[in-house]
């Protein structure tokens, strides 16, 4: 085979493949952002290292807790309310059940920011939040023993979502709308030439007019490439299932989660016998995550266990399965949702704090509303990285 050949046959394979949008991480909110994109008649490429769902970000596990009245905070609460209206479309347009409405019961002392928030909040947006005494909650759900300084805010319409149909489901209909979905393509360099997004992978180049990173706790490394620093930790967190006592069955236990002087704790009911679902929310080992996690422990066991015998101290509880994950952590917990400020081209959803599923649709949204250049549905002034 002469040169001339051989140059052309060169030229060939790193043929530049162009699009309208590429999204970096298609992962909950990359597919999300796919899925209006294309709907939209975008012309969209979703990449990820991985096939997701898969069990190397933070969207795996099952299920996921929805919540309006935020403990969080009153600004989190339009764009809980959006991502709620935005769920029930999907499951119109899917034809099955994504979002289960079990309720949602917070609980800590009277005194509990977090607490007060979700009071507070619940008042304001008029979300039927019910406020309980401790011995009110102990009476309602059998198994529960709350101390005496002890309050419930319980949110009927809240529940849990369910997180694997959720990713098929957008990688389904983004498809059927046109978006291009390339897998287990880890993203080498990102490059802004002219105005244009250059992405190369391992296998490809790939060129667009506008860039989304939702890659996770690798979207610093990418926005690094960029000259843009963000404040964002990745730790390591724990959550397990437990064989448990028929109290806590959907049918009759709520989704929960607990502000006590141990830690912050979250979990689901037993679902169609899957196990009460139990994790920690604050507190975790940073880590990097191109790095194998450290599995489940006995430490990590021993820790629900005492949260378990001091909350739920009437159920008994038999571990069945411990899993890792990861939370990228902003300084403040709450998201980042911006342009970069050099490059109007390049937008990004990050730092979701342990606390981001929820919002998925309506960051979705918001996303390809930004690419558009349309006027948001939800401010995101509360979100920008300017705050920083």
């Amino acid at each position: 085979m002469d040169a001339f050949v051989m140059l052309v046959i060169s030229i060939a394979e790193v043929k530049i493949m162009t699009y309208d949008c590429i999204i970096i991480g298609a992962g909950t909110m990359g597919m999300s952002a796919g899925y209006q994109l294309a709907k939209k008649g975008q012309n969209v490429l979703m990449l990820d290292s991985y096939h997701p769902p898969h069990v190397h970000g933070s969207h795996h596990g099952e299920t996921r807790i929805i919540r309006y009245a935020y403990g969080e905070g009153e600004a989190y609460v339009p764009f809980a309310l959006r991502a709620k209206k935005l769920w029930r479309d999907l499951e119109q347009e899917l034809g099955q059940d994504i979002l289960v409405e079990t309720g949602v019961l917070n609980s800590g002392p009277y005194s509990s920011p977090f607490i007060q928030n979700v009071l507070k909040s619940g008042s304001k947006y008029a979300l039927g939040v019910e406020e309980l005494s401790a011995d009110q909650v102990n009476k309602r759900w059998a198994g529960l023993t709350l101390p005496d300084d002890f309050i419930g805010a319980f949110e009927k319409e809240a529940g849990y979502l369910l997180t694997d149909s959720i990713l098929n489901g957008y990688k389904k209909l983004a498809g059927s709308y046109g978006a291009k979905f390339a897998g287990g393509q880890r993203v080498q360099k990102v490059q802004i030439k002219q105005g244009n997004v250059h992405v190369k992978t391992q296998e490809k180049m790939y060129e667009a007019k506008k860039l989304i990173i939702t890659a996770g706790a690798w979207g610093s490394e990418l926005l690094a490439q960029l000259g843009l620093q963000l404040p964002i930790t990745v730790i390591r967190k724990t959550f397990a299932w437990l064989d448990a006592d028929v109290i806590f069955q959907e049918s009759m236990f709520p989704c929960f989660s607990f502000d006590t002087d141990i830690g912050t704790y979250y979990g689901f009911p037993d679902i169609n016998g899957a196990g009460l679902k139990i994790g920690r929310h604050d507190t975790g080992a940073p880590i990097h995550p191109d790095h194998k996690r450290e599995p489940f422990q006995n430490d990590d066991a021993e820790e629900l266990q005492h949260f378990l015998s001091r909350y739920m101290g009437k159920g008994s509880f038999r571990l069945r399965e411990g899993k890792t994950c990861m939370y990228s952590m902003t300084p403040d917990e709450d998201f980042i949702v911006d342009h970069h400020p050099d490059y109007p081209e390049v937008m990004f959803a990050l730092g979701f704090s342990g606390h981001g599923f929820k919002f998925a649709s309506a960051v979705g949204e918001t996303l390809s509303e930004m690419v558009l250049e349309k006027e948001l549905t939800v401010d995101m002034t509360p979100f920008r990285l300017s705050r920083f």
